[in-house]
């Protein structure tokens, strides 16, 4: 049943794969799409997924969007994939630094355009007028978050920075239940942090995989206001 399913998902979006490889013909492009429609199949039978707000995602030019790190960021590849299926726009992302080190990851961020980011490029990737997701919180939210869904993001600015460089609208982001579908093991929290804060990569265990259901919203864009110090639109 579930094959059944997935394979029918994946049918579904047959032009939209087709269409890539007869007019678009670049590697990247067909393979991306590939990987979407396998994902968005995973995203609707696995976990109902769904997307309120995506009309706030400009159809052109370029928009940071600000999200909340999961355990597991398995929302983003659920968003990304629905954007390049159903808006023919991929959001560009940034990643961690020790996920660089990891063997296949290359390949991974050159398909989907992830990178560890500086204020100045992610700057350069919004003037070139993509998308870009960012989380402030990053691994450490990942990490240590819990279910009440605490924002972990530790006087953070650098995005808003780059939304006030760029001079582009800040698009939140939160999936609702993503703290239910993965979770941290709750013993040895005060251990895991420490490890974390010496060696700076993730090493508290987490668990899931649960079927439960995503929705994620975007909200209204928070405009480009050049009145506005990093610290101010971080707080906005």
């Amino acid at each position: 049943l579930c094959f059944s399913l997935f394979f029918l998902f994946f049918f579904n979006y047959r032009e939209v794969i087709l269409r890539s490889v007869r007019s678009d013909r670049k590697f990247w492009e067909v393979g991306r799409k590939l990987v979407a429609a396998i994902w968005d199949a995973h995203a609707r039978i696995y976990h109902g997924y769904e997307v309120i707000g995506m009309e706030h995602i400009p159809k052109d030019g370029p928009a940071l969007i600000v999200y909340y790190h999961g355990a597991i960021p398995i929302d983003m590849y659920y968003l990304n994939s629905r954007m390049m299926l159903q808006e023919n726009r991929l959001i560009y992302t940034i990643g961690d630094r020790f996920l660089f080190k990891l063997p296949g990851w290359g390949t991974i961020s050159e398909a989907f355009h992830i990178s560890p980011g500086t204020v100045q490029s992610c700057v350069n990737i919004l003037r070139d007028g993509n998308l870009l997701a960012i989380s402030p919180g990053g691994v450490y939210e990942a990490q240590f978050g819990d279910n009440y869904y605490e924002l972990l993001w530790r006087n953070r600015v650098g995005f808003a920075k780059v939304a006030l460089e760029a001079q582009v609208p800040i698009i939140p982001c939160f999936t609702q239940n993503l703290r239910e579908g993965f979770r941290q093991v709750g013993i040895f929290r005060t251990f895991f942090m420490k490890l974390y804060n010496t060696i700076r990569i993730p090493v508290y265990p987490i668990y899931g995989g649960f079927p439960v259901k995503f929705r994620t919203f975007l909200g209204k864009p928070i405009e480009y206001d050049g009145s506005l110090t990093p610290e101010q639109l971080q707080v906005k």
